[in-house]
């Protein structure tokens, strides 16, 4: 049976079973070297309420504490949340990591 990937969609290599992280969106237990992470980085008030704690605060420069937290997913719904996508046969050749996004000018461009 031919192989679709050169990996076979894992990163174990010789070590054997994993241990199984469940998926944020499905609950789904998924092999820990399987399941696609991200890692997010996101501040504990939002946007709207920033400026009012900063007028509040007795500190002139607090920066406040972010979140960060690392996301499993199943290969499944991060397909269907679009967090990965299909790659062609070429392009699955390709492992290289994917461009990272840098916000230097404090504006999101998609």
């Amino acid at each position: 049976m031919p192989k679709k990937r050169r990996n076979r969609g894992r990163a174990k290599k010789n070590a054997g079973r994993k241990k199984r992280v469940a998926c944020e969106l499905t609950g789904k237990l998924v092999p820990k070297d399987k399941a696609i992470k991200r890692y997010v980085v996101r501040n504990i008030v939002n946007a709207a309420a920033i400026s009012d704690l900063k007028e509040a605060s007795v500190y002139e420069e607090y920066t406040l504490p972010k979140l960060y937290y690392k996301m499993h997913y199943c290969v499944g719904a991060a397909c269907h949340r679009r967090i990965v996508r299909a790659r062609s046969a070429k392009t699955r050749k390709n492992r290289d990591p994917p461009p990272r996004r840098r916000f230097g000018d404090g504006k999101r461009s998609k």
